[in-house]
């Protein structure tokens, strides 16, 4: 069975003492890194697509364009 002992056993060091998955901490910081890097990506393409003006334009335009 576990019990608070069983933390002490596993030494950790560099970036395995922070994201692990023996320890209810590092499974945590796992979590959060994840959900961080989607909202990044998320916040990155949402102000990328933001200020394109030529993606205003329709299927019409192009096409009246094309024509003359």
């Amino acid at each position: 069975m576990e019990g608070p002992g069983t933390d002490a056993s596993f030494h950790f060091s560099g970036i395995e003492k922070y994201f692990n998955s023996y320890t209810l901490t590092g499974r945590m910081n796992c979590v959060l890194a994840t959900y961080r890097g989607i909202a990044l990506m998320v916040l990155y393409f949402k102000l990328k697509y933001k200020n394109t003006p030529a993606m205003n334009g329709t299927l019409t335009d192009f096409k009246l364009y094309l024509i003359c």
